[in-house]
């Protein structure tokens, strides 16, 4: 039974995600020329994006500067109180600052944004008053909308923390799309977990050891089977006399030519042109379109020469290695 507690419960968070979704469709509303202008600022910075905030700000802070390192814009979190402690020295005049502060008036801030200052490092503040002494002292001052906390007294930092996310994931996707970061970067940034997996070509599944199953257009349906039996993946490819791929049999085709088995070639069987993959083909790419086409199994063809098959992936070790 559903008791009142459970019901409050489920409410309670609706309203809550309701509340932040408010605050984030009002963020997207004043999306401006500043905001152009500061991913103008990370962009142009040569050194480092120094992002600084403390509290719950300083949290966000800290997964901003990793989400733009992640997208390739050099950064790194520095926290305010450590700065006024000596590690100002690891702001560089190359450099850029992006600081947060809900309130735009902390005071823990003011040594490295003075430091900033003094240096004629650009800085990019985000907060919820245009007129704060931090949004006055920057570079370019992004506002948030004035949008209620979704805590019932409106106190706990959620919807405005919220924001100040989702526009540091804005600056950084803005400023990977306008730097023109490609697919190999983001891989040599990701060469682990799951994202570096996604990334990785197709090729880094196949075992330089492993033979094709292959057989030619007049191979008899017997061999044919047994070739695809030998390695297990469920297909055989037909290749004509230069080694080209023509055709491909799957367990599908020999279940709907069941009844011509003992008389039948692979010529007959075989399923023209098929689907494939180029060689560097990202892996994230190839399941996707094996997902598209429903199908299990497909070949990888040459780099040099497109109609010649180097290796056969099944959908199921593509899974596996995600």
């Amino acid at each position: 039974m559903t008791t009142h507690t459970t019901i409050s419960s489920i409410e309670s968070g609706r309203r809550v995600i309701e509340q932040e979704a408010v605050g984030l469709s009002a963020l997207s509303a004043v999306i401006d020329e500043k905001f152009a202008a500061a991913v103008r600022i990370i962009t142009a910075t040569t050194g480092r994006v120094i992002v600084t905030g403390i509290g719950k700000s300083g949290h966000i802070a800290r997964k901003i500067a990793a989400t733009l390192a992640a997208t390739g814009s050099s950064a790194f979190f520095v926290h305010p109180a450590e700065a006024a402690h000596g590690d100002l020295g690891m702001v560089m005049p190359t450099d850029s600052l992006l600081v947060l502060s809900n309130s735009g008036a902390t005071v823990e801030l003011r040594a490295i944004i003075a430091h900033a200052r003094q240096t004629s490092i650009p800085i990019i503040s985000i907060a919820s008053k245009s007129d704060s002494p931090i949004a006055r002292q920057s570079t370019v001052a992004l506002c948030l909308p004035r949008v209620g906390e979704a805590c019932p007294v409106k106190i706990a930092p959620t919807t405005s923390t919220t924001m100040m996310l989702a526009l540091g994931d804005a600056l950084a996707i803005a400023a990977m799309e306008m730097r023109g970061t490609s697919r190999k970067e983001l891989m040599r940034l990701h060469p682990g977990g799951n994202i570096g997996w996604k990334l990785l070509p197709v090729d880094s599944l196949l075992r330089e050891d492993e033979a094709l199953p292959l057989v030619r257009p007049g191979t008899g349906m017997r061999d044919v089977v047994l070739e695809m039996t030998s390695t297990g993946k469920g297909a055989a490819g037909v290749v004509d006399d230069d080694g080209n791929l023509v055709g491909i049999i799957t367990d599908g085709d020999l279940r709907r030519s069941f009844d011509q088995m003992l008389i039948a070639t692979a010529g007959d069987v075989m399923t023209r042109n098929p689907i494939t993959v180029p060689s560097g083909t990202a892996i994230e790419d190839a399941l996707t379109l094996l997902s598209e086409a429903a199908i299990t199994v497909v070949f990888v063809m040459s780099a040099h020469n497109p109609r010649q098959p180097i290796g056969l992936l099944h959908i199921h070790n593509m899974a596996i290695a995600l």
